[in-house]
């Protein structure tokens, strides 16, 4: 990720110290796995790679966790950026909740890590609530609901008559155990913890300069000129994929986040939970663990990676604007952080998983979409199965091509 991809103080690189700092590569090694990005989603391929006792390094252009990691609000729901019923002309209802379906399993995933090794990240389960302010919009909600309510997920149906917020509410869906939330930064670094006390290999401040297939793997040449030599090499480079591959991968708008400072109370929110609504683009809320509120929203076309500062003043107006309104009863709702970056989202809200069509020795773990942390679980688990020549079906609904012609 590079850093034209973000711009502002990001609350989660700012509220802590960097847990540890890793080296720069300064040998010519080989191994079986080379993954190209350190932030979440390479440090949960990092992970999964050395739980399953594979050779793997990973490397990082610039710091640890400081690319899209630090931008990310970390919203973890299984449900998609899009309606059910909006997808269709993608995939059939089935898919669609087989995705919901798997994104609940990647949540118990998370859970599970966290109970075998330590919440360390504030993770924390959380109902999820999508909601409209429109009547025009309440069948469309109620039908969502419906769809979820038949495929086997708890779910609720919210009108103004059982509405427990303080904001205006026609009609919403209410999933209970529905998502989580978590810092990512600190994720990423207690992930990163236990891979390399499971023999993964973790070097910052490495540059790819060339990357190069040859008939066995891989060869990757570093901006200092030392080599890695390697079988597969993953991408888990987030937004910033131009210098690796051709392929059209997602489009890229950007995304405005705030974090207000801390509050003394959540008068109106109820149950904190998450909180997204209908419109288009869409907006998202959560709590912290340090009792801030988080906004994000407000997307607009990601054109030049320069952020227009002027722009960006507007759009965190609006949101704070948004939080004050939705939680009148909440005092001294204050700015504390505000940042920006590239978001990239798929025609089906899908990520990118498996192996790129023309290099067999070239994979891709791509967590496009709001659920991209999510995907780069299930990225992790297939994968390294896939390594070991179990192929899961699952990979299908991830398929880098899906779009090809």
């Amino acid at each position: 990720m590079g850093l034209h991809y973000v711009q502002g103080q990001a609350l989660f690189t700012h509220t802590h110290p960097i847990p540890r700092q890793y080296p720069y590569l300064t040998e010519n090694l080989e191994t079986d796995i080379i993954i190209i990005g350190g932030g979440v989603t390479g440090s949960i391929l990092g992970y999964y790679f050395s739980k399953a006792n594979i050779p793997a390094i990973l490397i990082e252009k610039h710091r640890i966790g400081h690319g899209s990691t630090s931008i990310t609000t970390s919203l973890l729901q299984y449900e998609l950026d899009s309606n059910a019923r909006e997808l269709e002309k993608y995939m059939p209802l089935e898919k669609t909740l087989h995705a919901y379906h798997l994104g609940l399993k990647a949540l118990s995933e998370i859970d599970a890590f966290i109970k075998e090794k330590g919440n360390t990240c504030h993770f924390e389960w959380k109902d999820t609530l999508l909601y409209t302010a429109k009547q025009t919009e309440v069948c469309e909600m109620e039908e969502e609901y419906t769809i979820r309510k038949k495929g086997g997920l708890e779910v609720d149906f919210l009108t103004t008559t059982n509405n427990p917020f303080s904001f205006d509410l026609k009609g919403g869906v209410y999933a209970h155990k529905g998502g989580a939330q978590l810092d990512p930064f600190l994720y990423t670094h207690h992930l990163l913890k236990v891979s390399c006390e499971q023999g993964l290999k973790v070097y910052e401040n490495t540059q790819v300069r060339e990357l190069h297939y040859l008939p066995d793997g891989v060869e990757v040449i570093t901006s200092y000129g030392y080599t890695l030599k390697g079988k597969k090499v993953i991408l888990a480079t987030g937004y910033d994929t131009d210098s690796f591959t051709t392929r059209n991968l997602g489009v890229k708008t950007v995304t405005y986040n705030i974090a207000t400072q801390p509050v003394s109370s959540f008068e109106g929110w109820h149950n904190k939970v998450l909180i997204r609504d209908n419109n288009d683009p869409y907006h998202y809320f959560r709590t912290t663990s340090d009792h801030r509120l988080l906004a994000g929203g407000e997307d607009i076309p990601f054109h030049t990676g320069i952020f227009d500062e002027k722009t960006a003043h507007e759009k965190y107006t609006i949101l704070l604007a948004q939080l004050k309104t939705m939680f009148p009863h909440i005092p001294h709702i204050e700015l504390d952080y505000a940042y920006c970056g590239a978001f990239a989202s798929t025609p089906d809200n899908l990520g990118f998983i498996g192996e790129d069509p023309k290099h067999k020795s070239l994979w891709y773990c791509l967590g496009y979409g709001a659920n991209g942390i999510l995907f780069a679980i299930l990225g992790g688990m297939m994968l390294s199965k896939l390594y070991q020549g179990e192929v899961s079906k699952d990979l299908e609904l991830f398929k880098v091509n899906r779009f090809d012609g």
